[in-house]
């Protein structure tokens, strides 16, 4: 099977995108699979990453433009492609047929691309498939896949996607490294009481959330503690943080892990973001006191609280070092209610050993087959 995979990132856009398609491709290629990836040379882009993992990259050109952030109506995420859409088809088709390849899945993860960028690179590929968790746009592809919690389910998207599309909703499809299946066949069984914490807001954490989250365990004056502290290679306050952990004994820095899933299986609380981390916490069972840094993990995030199984301190912008106090110290003296948190978490997978990176290969696969 080949698979071209467009997907971009920066320090507005952020590593979330990258890290989920990087996860499928990995598995992808476990089973043979080729992979080709196409990103646009924007400040900040992960592309040295791709290529420390041994996978082909495509580079479209960089513009220039510093991307913004995305406006309230959701509009603004056409920043981020650097390019109007028009161009960037254009140029991924290039791209593509310069790999002398016709492959049997385009996928997509890219706020800024719709239903015409699909319609347009259609003739380039066997089938298209889309990442997408905002549900505000069309698109033309034959399977769409959305890990996030929500209430209306696969509804959202009606009227947003051909007919015939299969859509993959829910945790139970979120885009898992195999680490954290091997993690969850040996996981422990929490009490609720804490000793040690993970701190982790993403692979750019530009909210700044961790070094108030530092700040605020620190406050918290539990000499007992171990504190683990992540921060990804695109963070632009590494220093700052990893002089901050070495002023305080609790405090353990950590710079681009590949252990991710031994460390939340040794954690007994999280705080971080929203966005993807949430479902390898959760599958995980780790209870997580979650601050949303993007407009687009709010929505998952409020569902998560609203099922029990996070707690929710609300976007980034107002959730100052008190904030996190107050929720630590009101956390840290309730291990019952610590023990049922994760335990909800879990739950939301159906207490399933697989995650959905397993379930979404077979599916293009299945559906490859089908075209062949």
């Amino acid at each position: 099977m080949r698979v071209v995979i467009r997907v971009d990132s920066s320090y507005q856009i952020g590593s979330g995108h990258v890290m989920r398609c990087l996860t499928l491709a990995d598995y992808l290629r476990q089973t043979g699979a080729e992979i080709h990836f196409v990103c646009r040379d924007h400040t900040g882009n992960l592309g040295s990453l791709l290529k420390d993992k041994a996978f082909e990259l495509s580079v479209l050109p960089s513009t220039g433009r510093r991307n913004t952030l995305p406006s309230q109506d959701d509009r603004g995420y056409a920043n981020w492609l650097g390019v109007d859409w028009k161009t960037d088809a254009e140029q991924t088709r290039s791209a593509i047929s310069r790999l002398h390849l016709q492959p049997d899945w385009l996928v997509i993860d890219h706020y800024a691309l719709d239903y015409r960028w699909e319609e347009t690179l259609s003739s380039q590929t066997g089938a298209v498939f889309v990442i997408d968790d905002l549900a505000n746009r069309r698109h033309n592809c034959s399977v769409l896949l959305d890990h996030n919690l929500s209430l209306q389910g696969e509804t959202r998207y009606r009227n947003l996607v051909p007919a015939e599309c299969r859509l993959l909703c829910g945790p139970s499809y979120a885009l898992l490294r195999p680490e954290f299946e091997v993690a969850a066949s040996n996981l422990r069984e929490r009490d609720g009481t804490v000793r040690r914490i993970l701190i982790f807001f993403g692979g750019v954490d530009a909210a700044g959330m961790t070094l108030k989250a530092c700040e605020a365990v620190v406050a918290c004056g539990r000499e007992d503690l171990l504190v683990d502290v992540v921060v990804g290679v695109a963070n632009p306050r590494r220093e700052e943080i990893r002089e901050q952990c070495e002023s305080h004994p609790v405090l353990r820095y950590h710079d681009q892990v590949c252990n991710m899933a031994e460390l939340m299986a040794a954690a007994d609380l999280a705080i971080g973001a929203g966005g993807t981390t949430t479902w390898e916490r959760a599958f995980l069972g780790l209870p997580t006191i979650t601050i949303p840094v993007a407009e687009n993990q709010v929505p998952s995030t409020e569902a998560m609280a609203d099922a029990g199984a996070i707690w929710n301190l609300g976007f980034h912008a107002a959730v100052g070092v008190d904030t996190i106090i107050s929720a630590l110290r009101r956390v840290l003296g309730d291990p019952a209610e610590v023990r049922s948190v994760g335990d909800r978490a879990r739950a939301l997978f159906g207490n399933s050993p697989y995650s959905g990176t397993r379930r979404t290969v077979e599916v293009m696969q299945e559906l490859a087959n089908a075209k062949a």
